[in-house]
């Protein structure tokens, strides 16, 4: 079992995380282009979309639905890219024990499932994430899964480093634990992280997003 998934929350728990890291990049990133984190609450009638994109290549999708959660990424630079055969081929092991209540998910072509390095799932009656049976090749983080997965955490210490990071300004740290907590935008919270977005800004991305549902 690999330790990053020891480290993943629950699945309710990892939902709003991910409501929250879509609604902290509205806030900051009004230009879509330049926001890595998405969610989208109304992916249907009883599923939900969790979704990162860095714009070098790299992506995860996370779809929640009745059953649980399952999460699909793709780490470009790995060992494990369908791209590096001849022909294209996902790595043995990746899709083959994905349980039958998660089958849709592995139909859906908006999930690029050709492209992907990792694939793990929690339904609500398992106690921990689950992976498929997976003869790795060498190194530390052959598929991606530390590096794409490392902001799951539910740590608002961990975004806010990222975020100053990436965003290059400082990120109030009390500002994320507010929106981690999913309690009410005020106008107050909003100016600390972006002071040029306004709550009627952002209707159209927290109706989105569910926040703070």
């Amino acid at each position: 079992m690999r330790e990053i998934l020891s480290k993943l929350p629950d699945v309710e728990t990892l939902k709003k995380l991910s409501q929250s890291l879509a609604m902290l990049d509205a806030i900051i990133s009004p230009d879509w282009e330049n926001r890595y984190y998405s969610f989208n609450s109304k992916w249907s009638e009883k599923e939900k979309v969790a979704s990162m994109r860095d714009g070098s290549g790299d992506d995860y999708f996370i779809l929640f639905d009745l059953q649980g959660a399952i999460i699909k990424a793709f780490a470009h630079e790995s060992s494990m890219s369908p791209h590096v055969n001849q022909p294209i081929k996902v790595w043995t092991g990746i899709f083959e024990s994905v349980p039958t209540e998660f089958k849709s998910f592995l139909s859906e072509p908006a999930f690029s499932l050709e492209s992907t390095t990792f694939c793990i799932w929690r339904r609500f009656s398992d106690s921990t994430w689950q992976i498929g049976e997976i003869n790795y090749p060498q190194g530390n983080d052959p598929d991606g899964m530390n590096e794409l997965l490392a902001i799951l955490d539910n740590n608002p210490l961990t975004y806010q480093k990222w975020a100053e990071y990436y965003f290059e300004k400082e990120i109030p740290l009390s500002s994320v634990k507010y929106v981690y907590e999913h309690q009410i935008l005020t106008s107050e919270i909003l100016k600390s992280l972006n002071e040029d977005i306004s709550i009627k800004d952002l209707q159209e991305d927290i109706e989105e997003i569910g926040y703070p549902d």
